[in-house]
């Protein structure tokens, strides 16, 4: 976002790094709010580089490209530091994507262990985990062929709910292989109007990659489903 020419450099500092306690900010007008607006996406785009940002740098930046003073470092060493500051910053994003996704395996071991030893759990050949909640007799999906219409709840294995279709009140329509295989498989054991728990492994979810910002790298996932209808 460009900042208005016009825009002090002294109100900027003071709005982003000043001592004011930042409660005592009125945030009443269309300027006041549209300055908050700013100064929050500031804030988070700072949120992943914290702890390299001097502040003290970063005031004079702001001040000197707002006064369009002469650059006190040259273009091309700034381009150089850049490219290795992108560099830095992506070792770590690695790093950290690394220890998540070990965390999660190590987390997932666990739970698939001790949720596939409760009594009325079964396992697949695949790892997918199932308990029948509410069984019915209607029909069931095929893999090539059909849509399901289903009511679900989604949560990482420490509770934490990252997709519900009872939330938005309106249930998911989807063909059973334009989904995660674990969903595919699990839909296929249903029949029309039952309810079912799945535990899915890393490797039958989303893997690796996860599905930011809401599922890590390698998580296990559960979801409780409804199957409510079926079409072709």
């Amino acid at each position: 976002m460009k900042m208005p020419r016009n825009l002090s450099a002294a109100l900027l500092i003071a709005t982003l790094f000043g001592c004011q306690d930042s409660g005592s900010a009125s945030l009443e007008t269309d300027d006041q709010k549209a300055s908050y607006a700013i100064g929050l996406d500031i804030g988070r785009n700072f949120i992943t580089v914290e702890s390299h940002i001097d502040l003290a740098a970063l005031r004079v930046g702001i001040q000197d490209g707002l006064a369009e003073s002469e650059q006190r470092i040259s273009q091309a060493e700034l381009e150089e530091v850049m490219v290795a500051f992108g560099e830095t910053m992506q070792a770590e994003s690695l790093a950290a994507m690394e220890a998540e996704s070990l965390r999660n395996i190590e987390e997932g071991t666990v739970y698939l262990a001790e949720n596939g030893a409760r009594e009325g759990v079964m396992t697949t050949d695949t790892g997918l985990q199932y308990e029948v909640l509410r069984e019915s007799d209607g029909d069931r999906p095929e893999a090539t062929t059909s849509l399901a219409t289903i009511h679900y709840r989604g949560t990482l294995v420490d509770g934490t709910e990252f997709d519900s279709s009872y939330e938005r009140d309106n249930p998911a329509v989807f063909p059973l292989n334009g989904v995660i295989p674990g969903f595919s498989e699990g839909l296929q054991l249903m029949q029309t109007g039952s309810q079912y728990r799945f535990v899915m492994p890393a490797d039958l979810a989303y893997g690796v990659a996860g599905s930011p910002p809401s599922i890590g790298p390698n998580a296990t996932l559960v979801f409780e489903v409804e199957l409510l209808e079926i079409s072709p």
